[in-house]
């Protein structure tokens, strides 16, 4: 097994559980230019938005606006390595990666800073799109946090050991805590809520070879933490958290199918909502729930196409399956509202990537009854869901890595 400089694995059952990480951003951050020891790069992404969005967003021709820019730097200098990236959005901007780490050999590896949670089947869990699954809505996939985290091999085993001190840090933007990237248990603006503290994370890979033609990763991830209580939310008391999956990616010649089960219980009590924050707003979440997802992606190039690489089409489904209910209260005319059930949270999105050069450009179009990304109703969520209501989302993302 081998790492590249941003520490993910390289080796060739990762290149199974990454499937077309060639085809990725991730890996076309790798296009910039080096000075010594370091890559230095960057990317600029561009959307095109039409869907259940009326007046904000273009209810007749959609909306053209700047996503993200942002800036890469890479180390690799003998066994020192290390991975920095700032992000600029409208309106906010953070720091996104920020480790150092060591190379003891080829099979083991030492991050140390602002790193990616090791949780799920591969950095974005088993999604290829540019939505992610829902994994990534109660902060489970592409989570990044301070601490420490180690990669390596036993056997033919891939193992991710991890201890965290704290969630991402706050960027600059117009809220207090949610001006990061993923999303992470926080207190509001007027400092109630929860903060994430010293968790710890476990997650095994094993590739297995079924045909010869199947090839799979098969693994579990666990993670286990504190929720410090701020502001006396709800009973005043801290929480322990758990979240464990289990999940397999399969490769069938261009054809890879991911699938993960994620159980979680943020285990706060006096409420079944708890408060995060990301993208610089906040919303509540089930704190309780299991997570199915399903992905079906085919990798092909196009060597007689000059201006297109490959492209990837996906198909993609993920539900927050919840426990909980909202709280029995009282109306300003003083009625009694009665306590309601929360609703599940379904995510669909079926599209297209398209790879050519330094250019990375997803294409699809996402129905969803429970993701604040893909409508404006605001109780159309992955927190009480109580509206329920089913909306689209045409989404274009035009990215160049340089």
């Amino acid at each position: 097994m081998l790492f590249n400089q941003r520490g993910q694995i390289v080796g060739a059952s990762a290149l199974i559980a990454l499937l077309s990480m060639a085809a990725t951003p991730e890996a076309a951050a790798e296009i910039g230019f080096e000075v010594g020891p370091l890559t230095v790069g960057g990317a600029m992404r561009v959307n095109y938005i039409y869907g259940d969005y009326p007046d904000e967003r273009g209810e007749d021709i959609g909306n053209v606006k700047l996503d993200t820019f942002r800036v890469n730097l890479g180390l690799d200098h003998g066994p020192v390595i290390g991975a920095a990236e700032y992000r600029w959005y409208d309106g906010y901007n953070f720091l996104h990666t920020g480790w150092l780490g060591y190379d003891f050999d080829e099979n083991h590896q030492v991050q140390l800073g602002l790193n990616r949670t090791p949780f799920g089947a591969g950095p974005y869990g088993i999604s290829q799109s540019y939505f992610f699954d829902q994994n990534y809505y109660v902060g489970l996939a592409d989570d990044m946090d301070m601490g420490i985290k180690y990669l390596g091999t036993l056997g033919s085993t891939e193992v991710a050991l991890a201890y965290y001190v704290a969630a991402q840090p706050n960027g600059i933007g117009s809220t207090d805590e949610a001006a990061r990237y993923d999303r992470d248990i926080v207190p509001d603006d007027d400092g109630v809520g929860y903060e994430e503290r010293n968790h710890f994370n476990v997650r095994l890979i094993q590739p297995v070879q079924l045909t010869d033609n199947i090839t799979s990763d098969i693994g579990g991830s666990f993670q286990i933490g504190q929720l410090k209580n701020k502001g006396d939310a709800d009973d005043g008391k801290d929480a322990t958290s758990l979240a464990g999956a289990l999940h397999a990616i399969t490769k069938m010649g261009n054809f890879t199918l991911g699938l993960q089960y994620t159980m979680y219980d943020y285990g706060i009590k006096g409420s079944d909502l708890v408060n995060t924050g990301f993208y610089d707003y906040y919303q509540t979440i089930a704190a309780k729930g299991q997570i199915p997802s399903i992905s079906l992606s085919y990798y092909l190039e196009t060597p007689n196409i000059k201006s297109l690489d490959y492209m990837l089409p996906y198909a993609e489904y993920s539900a927050v399956l919840k426990s909980g209910s909202t709280n029995e209260s009282v109306d300003e005319d003083g009625n009694l509202v009665p306590a309601q059930d929360f609703e599940d949270s379904h995510l669909i999105t079926v599209g297209t990537a398209w790879a050519r050069g330094g250019w990375y450009i997803y294409s699809e179009v996402a129905f969803s009854d429970g993701n604040g990304f893909i409508g404006l109703d605001e109780y159309t969520t992955v927190g009480a869901n109580l509206d329920s209501t089913w909306q689209y989302r045409f989404n274009i993302n035009f990215g160049y890595y340089f």
